[in-house]
């Protein structure tokens, strides 16, 4: 398996992976896959934060960061929001979610962000250093149970002295 820069040519097979990642999700609207044609034509795509795993040339995992902003009541700060990760049905359980988070975190360090937010699985993305946002006072623009909402610090001090309120893309809304 390797991990690549998601191009063009991928985009069709892309949503189709996270279309079938989210079928079965307890909390989806089934709109995933249109979230992530909307965020590449949104000023907020990085197109080297879109990244696909393959496998023998087949796409089979997927991973968008997408350029947020925090903002408290002086200043405004970048960070990233991780959404969606996806991984064929086939494969999932199988360390391709893990391979894809980490690869991002390390071109998103490379590209000079600091931190990254996600609305995700409270017993999943711990184990990759996320903590809920709060500890940071950084909140959802949005109702969210505090157990779901988390931040994670890039590199140390990421989001030292940093709080507010995380402001996504339009594509989100």
């Amino acid at each position: 398996m390797i991990i690549v820069k998601e191009i063009k040519e991928d985009y069709r097979e892309v949503e189709s992976i996270v279309e079938m990642a989210f079928k079965s999700e307890e909390h989806s609207d089934g709109n995933e896959h249109n979230l992530v044609a909307k965020l590449r034509d949104s000023k907020e795509f990085v197109e080297e934060l879109s990244l696909v795993a393959k496998e023998e040339g087949k796409i089979i995992g997927h991973i968008l960061l997408t350029k947020i902003k925090i903002k408290s009541d002086n200043d405004e700060y970048e960070s990233l929001a991780l959404a969606p990760l996806s991984v064929h049905p086939k494969y999932q359980g199988m360390g391709i979610g893990r391979k894809l988070i980490e690869a991002s975190f390390d071109k998103a360090k490379e590209l000079g962000f600091r931190s990254v937010i996600v609305l995700g699985h409270e017993n999943y993305y711990p184990k990759f250093g996320f903590e809920a946002a709060n500890k940071y006072s950084i909140r959802a623009p949005f109702e969210v149970p505090e157990n779901v909402f988390m931040a994670k610090e890039l590199v140390k001090n990421g989001l030292k002295g940093i709080s507010g309120t995380v402001i996504y893309s339009d594509a989100f809304l």
